[in-house]
């Protein structure tokens, strides 16, 4: 009887081959999501020293990377890790409590106008809203298409015009 999930993980080595076929928009996306992880987080850890680190454990087998997942989603998938990780040290391997700050006001503006700006750039396109909220929710892209009765092109197609629109418009996440 075949298992229902695959189970295989890479070797480092097979890791660093996949690591040389990153694009350069993967590459976008690693360090933009590697600035969201790095929020919130004391200024010595910089969000480049979040990727390096996600990089390294790869390389090294500290993290064995599944075969059916995606490096991009493993990598930030590492990077999340990383970050609860360093929480958990600084509150001395305690529960987690995420303790919320009342945000920045001159941050609390850009995020606003950032949100308005997204809503007005995708008023007309019910899958990219579609998509943003299942993204809002927490949900993977296989919940979001089977929430909303996307197919993997109609999917995949909207994540690229959401992606391009945002470049296009300079709203990156992760860099206010």
């Amino acid at each position: 009887m075949q298992p229902l999930v695959d189970t295989r993980v890479i070797r480092p080595t097979e890791a660093a081959l996949a690591l040389k076929l990153v694009t350069d928009m993967d590459l976008l996306r690693l360090k933009t999501i590697a600035r969201l992880h790095a929020r919130g987080l004391p200024p010595d850890v910089a969000w480049d020293d979040l990727l390096q680190e996600a990089i390294t454990r790869v390389l090294t087998g500290t993290r064995r990377k599944p075969d059916a997942v995606a490096m991009v989603a493993f990598l930030a998938g590492v990077m999340r890790s990383l970050r609860s990780e360093h929480w958990r040290r600084v509150r001395g391997g305690g529960a987690v409590v995420r303790q919320e700050l009342a945000p920045d006001p001159e941050r609390a503006l850009i995020a606003a106008q950032e949100l308005e700006a997204i809503g007005r750039l995708f008023a007309d396109d019910l899958v990219v809203l579609r998509i943003i909220t299942g993204l809002a929710e927490g949900l993977s892209p296989e919940e979001i298409r089977l929430a909303f009765g996307l197919s993997t092109t109609d999917y995949d197609s909207a994540r690229r015009r959401m992606r391009r629109c945002l470049l296009r418009e300079g709203l990156t996440c992760g860099q206010v």
